[in-house]
């Protein structure tokens, strides 16, 4: 037995039309949600890897500025230095400056 659609009546068919519709409309929004939560997921990675990354460079200058201080502290410029006169001042013993 052969369907006809000619003997369905229009109320059927908009009814199955809207359906349809509200099918489609359905399967585009899941699919464009989806779509923005692995957009979204991609981003937060990016950020996150981008994030880290500029802070372990900056943890790591951090640190080797402190090595290269504590270093520099460490060197002992012991001596005595003699005054030498200035022309125009007088004279001022010179002066080794230590960590501040």
């Amino acid at each position: 037995m052969q369907f006809d659609p000619s003997s369905v009546e229009t109320a059927t068919m908009v009814f199955i039309g809207t359906l349809v519709f509200g099918a489609i409309l359905a399967a585009f929004v899941i699919t464009a949600g989806l779509i923005a939560l692995a957009l979204l997921g991609a981003g937060k990675l990016t950020w996150m890897v981008v994030a880290n990354t500029l802070l372990a460079v900056v943890h790591g200058i951090n640190a080797g500025w402190d090595k290269l201080v504590h270093r520099a502290a460490a060197v002992d410029l012991s001596g005595d230095f003699q005054g030498q006169t200035s022309p125009s001042t007088g004279t001022y013993p010179r002066v080794i400056l230590s960590d501040s």
